[in-house]
């Protein structure tokens, strides 16, 4: 930990070096816990506390009123919470800071928010998107209208992928328009309006101005509250694309908090566009990270989620001096839910939500575990953050098939009867319209009666005295029926099987007809266990 002598140093120079020191360790905030004995100054790296200094009840007080007075903060007032800003240059270093107070038994909290949007100036390709996901966002975002929510729980990178967002669309031909509490980031060619509930700008109250300033694109900090969401869903299908956040983790909770919001369900199926869902996942450091094998219950995991067989992992080596306990850095994992036809009758009709969760995880919907796994096998995270972040036992029940090749997504949609799987914006796959399927269908058995001559005489109404037919089928070998395929632009298939007429013999007149034996059942190779081991 770092020490400060208060005799030597001034108080002010003491406060901007804990400042600048935490910037450069790549912090996001800086806690000032009061303790009985000292001031405990912790630094959240990476997503975790770690302790930075202890300071003497003695010159407690002077530290807590330097940073109050940097801030904006009333320093006679220590029984109240209060909220404040730091924006200066120190040692040239550019500082964006939120510093908030409470008072707790041992006196006045302070934790200072430092604020880098640096992520966000560089663009959504640099958020950790996989290729699949990153087109999905792009197509929700070109849309003219409609609703686009990225979710997640507090500190999950939520703001840093809205502003990227924001960056993409600022163009001159646009007029964007935000509702903010706070505005975290000022972007140029944006107009940004600060909530101040105190005087009774709300979001509600905003947005019912914004829609008479003629905007484009409309930005909501987050939907918090029924009026909100309500005025956001009207706003989509007027004709403005609506971007916002929500403290959700998946998909299916987003739409059934809006549900409970009293968003109705037409509305809601009409407005809403697509979800992001994302938590922050620590790096391991490039310099130290060590590979190690995988156990039995992490092979499983892989397999069924990813279809794949792995015995080595990276995992996080000792600290160097390049990282925090062999981590550096943070990176996005996401689950991008675009919605589609399917999707909006059944949120409208009101499907059961084990119904909807099939739904919407069937048809390509890459679930956060799968996008953690693949990280995991790029060497970017370790499975201990995999561990940490996700329920893998509850998250791998969303998993419903892995998409190896066209042919194993063909099956699986035979199986399911699943009419439509997006694979990504703008293509899909039909299971009567695809790509070269090559399932084993087996024809009915050929029978060939075979009419022998008459060994003894029955009497009966139809028979003559003389005539009696006793059949001795001979099945033929069963044969295959190979698919006919039909390939166009948009990769369709149509399976025709080619069955061979049965050979049958025409009774004569006055002759009663034989009973055949029941033929053999159609015997295909597509089983209908819908067990997920099965499917991989």
């Amino acid at each position: 930990m770092k020490s400060f002598d208060f005799k030597a140093t001034p108080i002010i120079d003491i406060v901007n070096e804990i400042i600048t020191d935490n910037v450069r360790l790549r912090a996001s905030d800086i806690h000032f816990d009061p303790t009985e004995k000292f001031l405990k100054i912790r630094s959240r790296i990476d997503g975790s506390l770690h302790d930075y200094s202890h300071v003497d009840n003695e010159y407690k007080r002077n530290l807590i009123t330097r940073i109050k007075l940097m801030s904006g903060m009333n320093i006679t007032e220590n029984r109240l919470p209060q909220d404040g800003a730091i924006k200066t240059n120190i040692n040239n270093v550019d500082l964006d800071l939120r510093v908030a107070s409470i008072p707790t038994a041992y006196g006045e909290k302070i934790v200072i928010r430092i604020l880098d949007y640096t992520m966000s100036a560089e663009g959504l390709e640099t958020l950790g998107f996989s290729e699949e996901n990153l087109a999905k966002v792009n197509k929700m975002i070109s849309f003219p209208n409609g609703i686009v929510l990225v979710t997640g729980a507090t500190g999950s990178g939520k703001s840093t992928t809205v502003y990227s967002m924001l960056q993409k669309l600022n163009k001159e031909d646009v007029n964007i328009l935000t509702a903010e509490d706070p505005v975290e980031m000022n972007i140029d060619g944006i107009n940004q309006i600060q909530v101040i509930p105190e005087i009774g700008l709300t979001f509600g109250a905003i947005l019912r101005s914004i829609l008479r300033h003629d905007p484009n694109i409309i930005l909501i900090g987050e939907i918090r509250d029924t009026e909100t969401a309500q005025i956001a869903v009207r706003a989509s299908i007027t004709g403005h694309l609506v971007l916002s956040t929500l403290h959700t983790n998946d998909a299916l909770s987003t739409i059934e908090r809006l549900l409970d919001m009293e968003v109705e369900r037409y509305l809601l199926s009409t407005s809403l566009t697509g979800i992001i869902s994302q938590t922050l996942a620590k790096k391991l450091c490039k310099t130290c990270r060590v590979k190690r094998k995988t156990n039995e219950y992490e092979k499983m995991l892989f397999k069924k989620a990813l279809g794949k067989d792995v015995d080595e992992v990276y995992t996080a080596g000792k600290n160097c001096s390049d990282c925090t306990s062999g981590y550096k850095g943070r990176i996005a994992l996401q689950e991008v839910l675009m919605l589609n036809d399917d999707i909006r009758y059944a949120i409208n009709e009101n499907i059961d939500r084990k119904e909807l969760r099939k739904l919407v995880y069937e048809q390509g919907t890459k679930t956060m575990l799968q996008d953690a796994l693949q990280k995991v096998l790029a060497g970017i995270t370790s499975m201990e953050e995999v561990y940490r972040l996700i329920d893998t036992d509850d998250a791998i029940r969303n998993i419903y098939y892995i998409p190896k090749d066209t042919d194993e997504i063909v099956k699986h949609m035979q199986e399911n009867d699943i009419k439509t799987v997006i694979l990504t914006p703008g293509a899909a796959v039909n299971p009567t319209q695809t790509t070269q399927p090559k399932p084993t269908v087996q024809a009915q058995p050929q029978v060939k009666p075979t009419v022998q001559a008459p060994t003894q005489t029955q009497a009966g109404p139809n028979v003559g005295p003389t005539q009696v037919v006793q059949p001795k089928p001979t099945v033929q070998p069963q044969s295959q029926v190979k698919p006919t395929v039909q390939t166009t632009a948009q990769t369709q298939t149509q399976v025709k099987p080619i069955v061979q007429p049965t050979q049958a013999v025409e009774p004569k007149p006055q002759v009663q007809p034989v009973q055949q034996p029941n033929p053999t059942p159609v015997q295909t190779n597509i089983k209908q266990n819908k067990d997920l081991d099965d499917l991989i």
